[in-house]
């Protein structure tokens, strides 16, 4: 197996090579952010030449990248070689371009919603895939005891953008008027009480999608079929509720446990204050992250609503580690995890903190429960049992 990779230094890509090196596969990697764009013919050509001649005369069995690549996908079409996507973001917007149904693609989607929404639509290039996890590297880093210093260890933290960075796109559309803010408000705040079904999308309609785009215009991309209210729901709407919810749980955690336990708070945003939690700032997704997980008495995962089932890397990451999850209500862990064996899944803030209350006083049943969700990781959920996966997908049984 002779496989070209092309990626920008994703979180998991150092991992994916040590399968690949384990597996005995070659391989090359370009990192070359431009891979992520959508179609046009300067990027177009230059993919064309690295993919269709090699680096240094080459043949490849397949090309590669986390997450979807339309000019990859172009280029691959061209010269009849597989495209493997393995998809961990969402919104994934690249995945509405209508290059997905060109016939080299196998895309895996770890969010089963999405996967059944364009499978529904009859894309047949797309597949379903949870993430995975280097348990070889946890093993590595964490030895036998797992701990490192005192800057990893707490009762409760969360690893995470609070999406309060500049990117921050909510913000933009600050000049639509009182009724629309009124509205968006409202509807954000319906969709903080749901969870496992994302309604914002289907309520951008009519003179509030017209105040939006009078204000902060978006255009969609010729080459897809995404719509406006696609991008507003889940590049401005889904992040400032993120914002809002991980801020109002951190706050809520600092008032009820911040004076007896360790609140630790790892974030892009070091300056950010909440009474009762501890801001760490910024931490390594490599060197530093599975100590925390590992050395966390409860770990935290806060998925952004626009994952609509999916299971996120940083819940995957954390049962890896050896630590104990505690996330909001995900379908599509019921596919793969016990609830109450493996994990604990919250239906509510108010439910969240009733639980960190119980599992931070019955350490033998936390510890139990993290033992079993690191178990489930090892034997069904490492980069050397997805990859198995997905290469027999493509190469064996799939459109022979």
């Amino acid at each position: 197996m002779n496989i070209l990779m092309f990626g920008s230094r994703n979180f998991g890509i150092e991992d994916v090579e040590e399968c690949f090196m384990k597996k005995g596969y070659k391989y090359t990697y370009i990192d070359d952010t431009s891979y992520r764009d959508r179609v046009n013919r300067q990027i177009d050509a230059k993919f064309a030449d690295s993919i269709e001649k090699g680096i240094e005369g080459e043949k490849y069995d397949c090309v590669f990248t986390f997450n979807y690549s339309p000019v990859i996908s172009n280029n691959c079409k061209k010269i009849n070689i597989p495209y493997i996507s393995f998809v961990y973001d969402n919104p994934q917007i690249q995945l509405y371009s209508y290059t997905v149904i060109n016939s080299c693609n196998y895309i895996f989607i770890f969010d089963k919603a999405q996967y059944m929404e364009l499978k529904n639509g009859g894309i047949n290039t797309v597949f379903y895939a949870p993430l995975a996890v280097n348990i070889d590297r946890m093993n590595r880093m964490l030895g036998t005891n797992g701990s490192c210093n005192d800057r990893y260890k707490s009762d409760v933290s969360f690893v995470g953008s609070m999406y309060n960075e500049k990117h921050n796109l909510f913000q933009r559309l600050e000049g639509v008027s009182e009724y629309t803010k009124g509205y968006l408000d409202a509807i954000i705040q319906a969709q903080r009480q749901v969870y496992g079904l994302f309604f914002l999308e289907d309520l951008l309609k009519d003179r509030i999608l017209d105040d939006m785009l009078k204000n902060y215009p978006v255009e969609v991309n010729t080459d897809g079929i995404e719509s406006v209210e696609y991008i507003y729901a889940n590049y401005f709407l889904a992040r400032e509720l993120a914002t809002e919810e991980r801020y109002d749980i951190m706050k809520k955690l600092g008032t009820e446990f911040g004076k007896d336990y360790l609140i630790n708070l790892y974030t892009p945003n070091g300056s950010l204050k909440i009474d009762g939690v501890m801001n760490k700032g910024p931490i390594d997704y490599y060197n530093e992250m599975p100590y925390v997980f590992n050395n966390s008495r409860i770990n935290l995962n806060i998925t952004l609503r626009s994952i609509k089932s999916g299971i996120p890397l940083r819940a995957m990451d954390i049962c890896g580690a050896g630590g104990f999850l505690l996330s909001n209500y995900q379908a599509d862990f019921y596919d793969y995890f016990t609830p109450g064996e493996d994990i604990v899944l919250y239906e509510s803030i108010d439910d969240m903190l009733s639980k960190c209350k119980y599992y931070l006083t019955h350490d033998s049943e936390r510890e139990r429960i993290a033992k079993n969700g690191r178990a489930r990781i090892e034997e069904a959920h490492t980069y050397d049992i997805r990859f198995e996966e997905i290469f027999n997908m493509v190469f064996n049984t799939h459109r022979k």
